[in-house]
């Protein structure tokens, strides 16, 4: 039997036992699914991911811990009849809320929204196991078998803890006393903190668009040209976004997720894991064009990538346990330092056509954070269109305010095109 503790990223992403954190995953296909597929092909990814068979124990010891449960039930598969184009939206805002508090039950909940020629799959998992990459790999597994379910699927060996990672001349001693000099300062950080009574108590909420083909081309066209990424490009964007509608509340500053599988190769990319480094980016002061605030942005990103040492901080995050709860408060009620997250997936790497269906098109994950600042952008891109998510609460960021600078950083882009 399979145990593991929780790595501190997966305890903060787990929040509690009483806090939902799940992501929302959504395919949209044209053309016909035998429901007896799903049983055949959710038992075949459930049986190849140790943590869709596991459970989280947060009673036995001092922190909570992944325990494989031998009678564990399958991934449920819940199936609305479809009605409109938006269901799929209203199932999403249903699913960010639901509590994995069965034991006999796993991490994971399906939502086939049926339709007679179209459907929208859902998959619906708690952060603290999975990251963007993982999704993506769950639902390129479950549409190949539901096309095929005589597929097998390879499994792969779970690792037991943080130190399956560390390399051979990984010296610990030597790392202890910078851990405990990073954890001292911590706990005086938080020490030093005033307690904040804020909480978001408002409605969490998604806005959804895409962007046109010729759209999706020209942008990728114009940073070939200028010699920056479309990341890059959208940071840039949506911090200058930030900066016109609100004004003196801006922050000038962008968090970008990074897939930690670029640091740590045993990571495979159909492995399930929910770690994910981040960087800070930030607007310049001097720099008024678009496409220069981007190649300052690119330029930023590609040197604080090079000094990530991911296998590090994995281990370094194992000393920080005993903290991890004062971090949750204060991600709770604390504004943050930066405007918004924004997680750029890139290209979805799953096929287009199957034998018995199509896929039209992927919407790009959505997650409401428990956090104050739940400010949260998601883009990907499939079949040459850009998907976007923005998400936050109306206590943090009104649904209006939020529509105003979405609609700034399309214009600022826009001209920018133009130019």
């Amino acid at each position: 039997m399979m145990k593991r503790k929780l790595m501190m990223v997966e305890r903060i992403m787990y929040v509690d036992s009483k806090t939902p954190l799940n992501c929302v995953f959504t395919a949209k296909i044209k053309g016909t699914i035998q429901e007896e597929n799903f049983k055949v092909a959710l038992e075949k990814i459930q049986q190849k991911h140790f943590l869709l068979r596991s459970r989280i124990d947060i009673d036995t010891e001092k922190y909570p811990f992944f325990i494989e449960e031998k009678e564990m039930g399958a991934i449920p598969l819940r199936i609305v009849q479809r009605q409109t184009d938006e269901d799929w939206l209203s199932e999403s805002e249903k699913e960010w809320f639901r509590l994995f508090e069965d034991h006999k039950k796993p991490l994971a909940q399906l939502v086939w929204v049926k339709g007679d020629d179209v459907s929208e799959i859902l998959w619906v998992l708690p952060h603290c196991i999975c990251d963007g990459t993982s999704l993506v790999t769950l639902m390129r597994e479950l549409l190949s078998l539901l096309d095929d379910p005589a597929l097998e699927l390879d499994s792969y060996q779970a690792f037991s803890s943080v130190d399956d990672f560390l390399p051979v001349d990984f010296n610990a001693k030597k790392k202890v006393r910078k851990a405990r000099f990073y954890l001292l300062m911590a706990r005086f950080f938080f020490l030093m903190q005033r307690k904040s009574r804020k909480r978001n108590l408002g409605k969490n909420y998604v806005i959804h668009w895409k962007l046109n083909p010729e759209t999706t081309a020209h942008i990728t066209d114009q940073c070939k040209a200028h010699g920056v990424s479309v990341h890059s490009l959208l940071c840039a964007s949506f911090m200058q976004a930030f900066q016109d509608i609100q004004g003196a509340q801006a922050k000038r500053k962008v968090i970008s997720p990074v897939d930690v599988r670029h640091f740590i190769p045993e990571i495979k990319q159909d492995h399930v894991f929910a770690f994910a480094p981040t960087v800070e980016l930030s607007l310049k002061k001097d720099k008024q064009d678009l496409f220069d605030q981007a190649g300052h942005i690119k330029k930023e990103l590609l040197e604080k990538i090079d000094k990530i040492e991911a296998r590090e901080l994995l281990w370094m995050g194992e000393q920080m346990h005993p903290i991890v709860e004062r971090m949750i408060s204060m991600l709770k009620s604390s504004n943050g330092g930066h405007d918004i997250t924004l997680s750029n997936m890139g290209r979805i790497d799953i096929p287009n056509n199957y034998r018995n269906f199509e896929l039209e098109t992927i919407i790009s994950p959505t997650v409401a954070f428990p956090w104050l600042n739940s400010n949260t952008l998601v883009t990907t891109t499939y079949n040459r269109q850009m998907d976007f998510t923005l998400m936050s609460n109306e206590d943090f960021l009104s649904r209006q305010k939020a529509s105003e600078i979405k609609d700034k950083a399309l214009e600022l882009l826009t001209v920018s095109l133009q130019n």
